[in-house]
């Protein structure tokens, strides 16, 4: 039998099958493995060249003993959520694993927030959803992994709470984990010119030690899978839809009751009872949104489903779970959270009912705008 060829970078062994799967690496490079004394798999390769961070799958356990890992070391851990889908991005018992380590909570996508929205109010959400989830963070930050934004800020804050230790950077896929790593090894001359000439020193198949000034490292881990997201529900198409490219642009809807918005194919939102009043919406600029009477709400649903009221699109709905209601009495100005999606604002008192796909959250709070 052929000894199988290990990457020099990360010890995967190398595979030319799947480009998702560890050790991927182009046959064509694979074939001139046994003639080269060095051959990376291409995660390893785009880290040296390019300074990119590559989402990789690991299994369930494997998980679990990078999370026990953290547990036994003296670090500050970094953990990086989406504002957008804050309860389906925690992981959960994570201040179980974090032991004494501090925690430094980031909120990523903040550029695509609406000017209006106060982020002060935000942060305090953050930090109150994370206390009743059992998590302490020293500190919550808001930035953009996609254009850099408060990077400075988050840097020195990591610099203050790590006090000479290394850093771990978690959170569940989707987040923009890997794109924040990216702004910070590409902004941080230091930190790319030592990953562009040397070895990843303690690199194994499940994470990335990016070294730092002082001796310390910077510490990728993967994305941790949480299957209730609702990313994990949709195709390639339907997340470049749901998913904010820009400056969300809300949109005001004047409901009566009776009256039921859908939110594409993904989410609905019935007003059950109360005055007449101005309902906004915030989510993707790219989410068409569909108002009918709530009482031909289900029957709209069966006949538009895929079609009309999309995404999912029609060969993405057999797989996609049914929608389930929470009901709620709105007291005073409110935000309907529909996680991963975005939310809509009720002002006036009244009685509504949000849909949500089966086990994806659905949760109110103090309105932010």
């Amino acid at each position: 039998m052929t000894e199988a060829l290990h990457c020099v970078g990360c010890g995967a062994i190398l595979q030319t099958e799947d480009k998702e799967k560890i050790g991927y690496t182009p046959a064509a490079v694979l074939a001139k493995a046994e003639k080269d004394n060095e051959v990376y798999c291409q995660r390893c390769f785009r880290l040296r060249h390019y300074n990119e961070i590559q989402a990789v799958d690991l299994t369930d356990d494997d998980f679990l003993r990078i999370l026990n890992e953290m547990s036994q070391v003296d670090a500050l851990i970094v953990n990086v959520v989406d504002i957008f889908d804050f309860n389906g991005s925690l992981i959960p018992g994570l201040h179980r694993f974090a032991g004494n380590n501090p925690v430094l909570l980031v909120g990523n996508k903040a550029d695509i927030l609406p000017k209006s929205l106060r982020k002060t109010k935000l942060t305090r959400w953050m930090r109150q959803r994370a206390h009743e989830a059992g998590l302490r963070p020293v500190d919550v930050i808001l930035t953009s992994a996609k254009k850099g934004d408060q990077l400075e800020e988050l840097l020195e804050k990591i610099d203050f709470y790590r006090k000479g230790r290394d850093v771990y950077v978690v959170g569940t896929t989707n987040v923009g984990k890997s794109t924040l790593i990216n702004q910070i090894i590409q902004q941080s001359t230091a930190i790319k010119d030592l990953i562009t000439t040397s070895r990843f020193p303690g690199t194994t198949l499940d994470k990335i030690e990016i070294p730092l000034e002082d001796g310390q490292y910077l510490i990728d881990t993967p994305g941790i899978i949480h299957d209730y997201q609702m990313a994990h529900f949709l195709g390639e198409r339907d997340l470049n839809i749901i998913a904010p490219q820009k400056e969300i642009k809300p949109k005001v809807y004047q409901l009566a009751a009776g009256q039921t918005l859908f939110l594409g194919g993904l989410a609905r939102f019935d007003y059950i009872k109360g005055e007449k009043s101005s309902f906004t919406v915030y989510v993707s600029n790219d989410l068409l949104i569909h108002r009918t009477k709530t009482i031909k709400a289900d029957e709209f649903y069966q006949k538009h489903s895929g079609e009309l009221l999309q995404p999912p699109h029609s060969d993405e709905v057999a797989d996609f779970p049914e929608l389930v209601q929470f009901e709620f009495s709105i007291k005073e100005k409110t935000d309907i959270v529909f996680a991963g999606l975005g939310w809509i604002t009720a002002k006036n008192p009244g009685i509504i009912r949000g849909w949500a796909p089966k086990g994806v959250d659905l949760v109110v709070r103090q309105a932010l705008v």
